[in-house]
This record gives structure tokens, C-alpha cells and sequence, in this order.
């Protein structure tokens, strides 16, 4: 098998920093998480290749440079709570880890779910909590949380998340109608009730699935 560090470093250097991310916490975060642990053992050598790959139950894990993106687009300081909506295998909820203090997880395919938490078992992260759920709902019994990152598209912002952001809070999430026609939104939550909304780029997700439609 390749060096997966090397691998790792290069990915990094070329495709992350290289491309424009500069957040230390993001490139830290980003060169330490093992994206080999998070994708199926057949595609271990590709782990390491700038594109999204496939994870079972019709998902993807999602390109590097996107992951690192968005997640400096959150610009989290260190020892945030953020929520995570998409969990997939887990692997932007590890990045995050390295970086927010608590990170919850909601993924709504349960064997996938099922899967984030083993990864992120055997990534050693510990501050990472999992659930399968509906993630249009949010947890509100955690809520606020400082960020919230959703790996999902939709036609707008869920109420439901908008809620439960913190004051000065950061969410980024995928908005437009179908996977062709997407733009990568940040809101951030000014005070009570009023928002500030930027769109970043163009970006092509899965869609986000309501239990309720």
C-alpha cells in the first residue's frame, strides 16, 4: 500500500493549500485525519486522489478541497460545538474534531451511521457523537451550537437550523434545486431572529432528505 502520510502531505500542499486554504486549524486538521480509515478497503489508494468517492448506500465521501473549504468557511477558532448534518463514513465530522471542541453528527441512512461510528472509532476520535436522524430537524436538546455544517443540498435553510445557531454563529450549506444548480451558502446569525447570508461558490451535493418530505 501507498504512504498514506505522503499521500496525505502532498494532497495538502497541492490541492488544499495550494488551491487557496489558509486556515491553520483547517490544513492541521486536514493533514492529520486518516481519509483512508473513512473509505471502503477496495478504494484505499485512491483515498488520497482530490475527488469524492464512493461509500455505499448510494453516497460519497466528499472531495478534500471541498471538505476543507467549507469548513474554513465556518472560521472556527478552536473549541467550538458544531453540528454536522450528512455524516456519510464520518470523515468531515473527523476533520471538524481536530478543531471544535464537541461535534454532532446526524446521518440519516442508518447503515451508514452505523458506519461513521465505527470510523471514527478507529480514527480515536473522541469527541465526535452520531446519530441516525432526520438532519432537517437539527438536535434541537443540544442546540445552540457555534457552527453548522451540512453536506446536503436543498432548496433553503431549514428553519429548524437556523434556530438553533448561536449568536455570531456560522452555517454552511449547499442551496439550489436538483445536484446541477448549486450554491454553497454561509449565514451567519447576527442577532435574534436576523441573519447575514453570502453565497461562497458553486458546489454539487447530494440532496438533503426530509423523513416528513
Amino acid at each position: 500500500m501507498a504512504d498514506m502520510q505522503r499521500l496525505r502531505d502532498r494532497l495538502v500542499r497541492d490541492q488544499i493549500k495550494g488551491r487557496g486554504i489558509s486556515d491553520s486549524l483547517v490544513l492541521a486538521a486536514m493533514s492529520k485525519v486518516r481519509r483512508e480509515l473513512f473509505v471502503p478497503a477496495y478504494l484505499q489508494n485512491e483515498a488520497y486522489g482530490d475527488w469524492p468517492l464512493p461509500i455505499g448506500a448510494g453516497q460519497a465521501i466528499s472531495q478534500p478541497y471541498i471538505v476543507a473549504f467549507m469548513i474554513e468557511a465556518l472560521a472556527l477558532h478552536g473549541g467550538e460545538k458544531v453540528l454536522e448534518i450528512g455524516a456519510g463514513s464520518g470523515y468531515a465530522a473527523a476533520v471538524l474534531a481536530e478543531i471544535a471542541g464537541e461535534v454532532f453528527a446526524i446521518e440519516r441512512i442508518e447503515e451508514l451511521a452505523k458506519l461513521a461510528k465505527a470510523n471514527l472509532a478507529a480514527a480515536g476520535c473522541r469527541n465526535v457523537r452520531v446519530r441516525h436522524a432526520d438532519g432537517s430537524e437539527g438536535w434541537r436538546e443540544e442546540a445552540p451550537f457555534d457552527a453548522i455544517l451540512v453536506s446536503a443540498g436543498a432548496p433553503d435553510v431549514p428553519k429548524s437550523l437556523q434556530n438553533q445557531l448561536s449568536e455570531n454563529g456560522g452555517l454552511v450549506i449547499p442551496i439550489g434545486n436538483g445536484q446541477t444548480n448549486q450554491e454553497l451558502v454561509r449565514l451567519t446569525r447576527i442577532d435574534d431572529g436576523k441573519f447575514q447570508r453570502e453565497t461562497l461558490t458553486q458546489v454539487r451535493f447530494v440532496p438533503l432528505i426530509r423523513h416528513r418530505g
